[in-house]
């Protein structure tokens, strides 16, 4: 962890930025539904996620056709989902708006999630992040891309305490989907 870490149990961010949006012609950005690629991809986060034992104890979903759709796909690889809120300020939202919604967050969550969209959300992990294992900082400075997924983790007793260069970026992937043929 970074120099400002604090004390309380090890909590979790996992933010995912939804799968590969379609472009209907004439349909509103908020009731864009996911590509192809994103139905394949958005199954592959899931999987991924537990995989990595990253599932989350709450859910907060971005409102968005897309976003809901991408969470939808995405749990339904787990055997029990976690709770999910859909929440309205995560559609456009910036840092600090996605900040005031994760220090929402009751604090007996460990574990978060957060799906919604870019820039905010690669913001977001950046903002957080105050160093990176490996070379996922550098990644994810390159480029988060759709159904990619960040994993910051810090220490405190409440998620009201997260700050800026608290965390460390634990995990960055991007799984994608198998066309099947």
């Amino acid at each position: 962890m970074s120099d400002r870490a604090g004390t309380g149990p090890l909590r979790r961010l996992v933010v995912l930025r939804h799968a590969k949006s379609a472009w209907p012609e004439g349909v509103p950005d908020h009731r864009r539904p996911l590509a192809p690629r994103g139905l394949r991809d958005a199954p592959a986060a899931g999987r991924a996620l537990a995989e990595a034992d990253l599932l989350p104890d709450l859910a907060l979903c971005s409102t968005a056709v897309r976003a809901r759709r991408t969470w939808q796909l995405a749990s339904d690889e787990w055997g029990t989902p976690p709770r999910v809120r859909y929440e309205p300020r995560l559609y456009e939202a910036d840092v600090p708006a996605l900040l005031d919604v994760v220090r929402e967050a009751p604090p007996e969550v460990e574990t978060l999630l957060l799906v919604g969209h870019n820039p905010g959300l690669e913001d977001l992990v950046l903002t957080l992040a105050g160093d990176g294992l490996d070379d996922s900082l550098e990644r994810l400075r390159a480029k988060f891309p759709t159904s990619a997924v960040a994993v910051l983790a810090w220490r405190g007793t409440g998620w009201a305490a997260l700050a800026p260069g608290i965390a460390l970026l634990t995990w960055f992937t991007v799984p994608r989907g198998k066309t099947h043929t």
